[in-house]
């Protein structure tokens, strides 16, 4: 069964290309170690919610805008040695010493598919 690791991040407005040349740096990496596909999304549409919304959800700055992307896997067992590979790879850890945004206020997690058409 599939398995997708989904992610959320507040990116300033003004790193929207740096943001960009990273993604499209790491996501070949995560082809690599077993991904068969991965999507970065742009805030087009995010509306302000009553008690919560994806701004709320990253502490999103008035200056940041939010990323939704996911990775897809064959498997969780391909996705947790993709995640182990990606751990240990000095690629991996030279991107993420320059990462244009806040990786402390990412929202991330690993989930199993119930619906896919």
């Amino acid at each position: 069964m599939k398995y997708v690791d989904g992610f959320v991040v507040a990116v300033p407005a003004d790193k929207k290309e740096a943001y960009l040349a990273l993604a499209a740096k790491a996501a070949p990496l995560f082809k690599e170690f077993g991904a068969t596909r991965v999507v970065e999304c742009w805030t087009d549409d995010v509306p302000d919610g009553k008690l919560t919304d994806f701004r709320m959800a990253v502490k999103a700055e008035d200056n940041e805008e939010v990323v939704f992307s996911w990775i897809e896997y064959p498997s969780k067992e391909v996705r947790d040695a993709a995640n182990a590979k990606m751990m240990a790879d000095p690629r991996m850890k030279e991107m993420g010493e320059s990462m244009p945004f806040d990786g402390k206020r990412m929202i991330y997690g690993g989930f199993a598919p119930i619906l896919d058409e």
